[in-house]
């Protein structure tokens, strides 16, 4: 059957039969064992093909994602695994001239839809991670959304080309197509709220937001609210640079300027950076100029404070060394990272000058080259995107993630030793960049990063900022070695494993309300009491959190339903603007907001969090913790605690993951946080 329309005949009249054949080749392929799937496979593809290219075809699909995935459509592909896929990668996917690539991206795009809709109730995945991925996915192809396919798609795809738009009409349509670019808007400051190292894929967002702005083919109507700054802050944050001139003209200008323009000038792209998280390609341009000219406008240009400029001036030349080795139009972010490590006073801690200085000199390994040249690039030399990583991780160390991986307790660690110990930061960089080898310790005894076996994730992860690229995949085997040794032991290894891991701070007490063996709640009431005695103000004497401590929640989706076992850090717990008790921790996901059910929302700005930091309502946060650590010798007073705050919390855990006392997990409480 042709793709063409036939003139004349209904569209209705067209799809019918196409779905009929549909229907058809979706209960052949899902009765079909396993062996034989690869020849079914194809003709399902072709029919979804032509159906989607139809009137109400995405819409039909849509309704049959659930089919079509236990048919298995996506077995033995990336696609298998919506849990784990990347936004930025549909773009590439749906460019492909290959028919069966473009085809299998758009059915899952659907079965996504259908999630967040939901229409379909998937094992693995939330409605709110559906509906956070499409929003990033239209954001990212938003050219599939206005503009017709150009020559080269055409050349490429042919008709093809068609199915793209054909799936984004459908997906903006359903997500709210009038309001798509303002949520989208909303979307990308949700995420800047959370300061993330890790900004292309937002950068990627505004650009296409800017070029859709720029085009006067493309009526925006009345969205687009709060663009400018996002646009303005990396095309056009000054005066200077106000049209977007490229940097080589801008260049050429600041040689013209005086003092007044330049300081101008500085403050204009500081006041951009710190709004939004986002550092302009004309910035470096404009501090690596600024390095003849005094500390006076360096410190400006990053728009420190009396505590950064005192950093600045004692270290003066550390910093313009790391300006002249890490600041390049490519690695702007460098500046934000910079800026921040200087207003932290990380630089007086005796270590970390010589760390960094050492740090400047160090060799790289080939592996490390080569690493950072398939995950960064090669626009700049590895030794400065590694730089670059370092100065982001020192200056935001709650601002580290672990992408679509199973390394949160890897991220953790990172995040806890920038926040916590940075010169331990920079001695783990430096063995893993230069020696390609980590080694720790675990009771006494060497664990190597190079003779461990495995980690626990299957393949070395690439979507991660250049420390973690470099150093993640050592942690996660020395990690995964430690729970080897102690998985003959009574108990959750974890008790052992997280102040070996992470740091002598960590507590040596430790309580779980989770049997390993059976998965049963247990001990609950005591388990609760003993928290609050430990890290509530009320009832620990108002003794604060002195050091970040490891501790693992129960993350549930939207309708409280179990997902998984997740490693997070207790940062502290204070009283919010509105006299509210919460807990600010950090979370190693990217996105920290997330909807937990049963009325529990972790927030991550509005409540008094500092950027990075995620939060929740003490009893909230309670019913989702399942382990932490403490100081045996510092006991809160249990006693104190009345019956009706437990029971608050008590009620979160029966109308969420306690519903059935998670009755057949076994010993998956360790394997499974992740």
């Amino acid at each position: 059957m042709s793709d063409q329309d036939h003139p004349g005949v209904p569209p209705e009249d067209r799809l019918r039969p196409l779905l009929k054949q549909l229907d058809a080749a979706i209960h052949a392929l899902a009765q079909s064992p396993t062996f034989t799937k690869a020849t079914r496979l194809p003709r399902v593809l072709d029919i979804a093909r032509r159906v989607m290219l139809q009137p109400g075809g995405c819409t039909a699909v849509e309704e049959r994602a659930a089919a079509l995935e236990e048919a298995g459509v996506f077995a033995g592909s990336d696609w298998a695994t919506p849990e784990i896929l990347v936004p930025t990668l549909s773009t590439h996917a749906l460019g492909s001239p290959d028919a069966n690539t473009v085809v299998v991206e758009a059915l899952s795009q659907l079965r996504m839809l259908a999630v967040a809709t939901g229409g379909y109730t998937h094992p693995t995945l939330s409605s709110e991670q559906a509906h956070h991925f499409l929003t990033q996915v239209l954001a990212l192809n938003l050219n599939y959304l206005f503009l017709a396919p150009s020559e080269a798609e055409r050349t490429a795809q042919g008709r093809l080309a068609q199915l793209p738009r054909a799936l984004f009409m459908h997906l903006a349509e359903r997500i709210g197509y009038e309001h798509v670019i303002d949520r989208l808007i909303d979307e990308i400051w949700r995420i800047l709220q959370q300061r993330p190292i890790q900004t292309e894929a937002v950068k990627r967002m505004v650009t296409q937001i800017a070029i859709c702005r720029a085009n006067p083919a493309i009526d925006l109507g009345a969205s687009g609210h709060g663009a400018e700054r996002l646009v303005s802050s990396l095309f056009g944050p000054t005066q200077g640079c106000r049209e977007d001139p490229g940097v080589a003209v801008y260049e050429q200008r600041l040689a013209s300027m005086d003092g007044g323009a330049l300081q101008s000038e500085a403050i204009g792209f500081a006041r951009a950076m710190h709004d939004t998280g986002l550092v302009s390609p004309y910035h470096p341009v404009l501090l690596r100029f600024l390095l003849g000219h005094g500390d006076h406008l360096v410190a400006e240009a990053m728009g420190l404070s009396a505590t950064g400029r005192d950093c600045l001036l004692c270290y003066s030349d550390l910093v313009r060394a790391l300006i002249n080795e890490a600041v390049h139009p490519d690695t702007a972010q460098a500046i934000y990272g910079l800026a921040l490590l200087l207003e932290r006073g990380s630089l007086y801690q005796p270590p970390v000058a010589p760390a960094l200085w050492r740090q400047l000199a160090l060799p790289l390994s080939e592996w490390a080259r080569e690493r950072l040249h398939a995950a960064t690039g090669a626009t700049v030399h590895p030794e400065a995107r590694l730089l670059e990583g370092v100065l982001c991780l020192l200056g935001q160390p709650l601002g580290v993630g672990q992408g679509n991986n199973p390394t949160c307790q890897s991220a953790r660690a990172l995040s806890m030793w920038a926040y916590n110990d940075p010169d331990y930061l920079l001695q783990m960089v430096a063995w893993a960049a230069r020696d390609d080898e980590i080694i720790m310790h675990f009771e006494g005894q060497p664990i190597s990063s190079r003779e461990s076996v495995s980690g626990v994730a299957d393949e070395l992860p690439m979507d991660l900022d250049p420390v973690s690229l470099l150093v993640v995949p050592h942690l996660d085997r020395i990690y995964a070695e430690m729970g080897r040794r102690c998985a003959n032991r009574q108990g959750d290894p974890h008790r052992w494993v997280n102040p070996e891991f992470h740091g002598w701070w960590a507590g040596r007490g430790f309580r779980i309300n989770v049997d390993v063996d059976s998965g049963r709640l247990t001990g609950l009431e005591d388990f609760l009491r003993h928290f609050y005695a430990c890290y509530h103000p009320y009832y620990n004497g108002n003794q604060p959190i002195i050091h970040p401590q490891p501790a693992g929640v129960a993350v549930t989706d939207s309708a409280a339903r179990f997902i998984g076992w997740h490693a997070i850090t207790l940062l502290r717990v204070a009283l919010d603007p509105s006299n509210v008790m919460r807990v600010y921790f950090y979370n190693p996901n990217n996105d920290s907001g997330q909807d937990w059910g049963d009325g529990v929302t972790v927030s991550t700005a509005g409540n008094g969090e500092y950027y990075g930091e995620a939060s929740l309502p003490f009893p909230q946060f309670a019913s989702r913790l399942y382990i932490f650590h403490y100081d045996p010798l510092e006991r809160g007073e249990l006693a104190r605690i009345s019956q009706a705050e437990l029971d608050e919390v008590v009620g979160h855990i029966q109308r969420s993951w306690g519903a059935d006392r998670l009755p057949e997990i076994g010993d998956g409480a360790w394997t499974q946080q992740r």
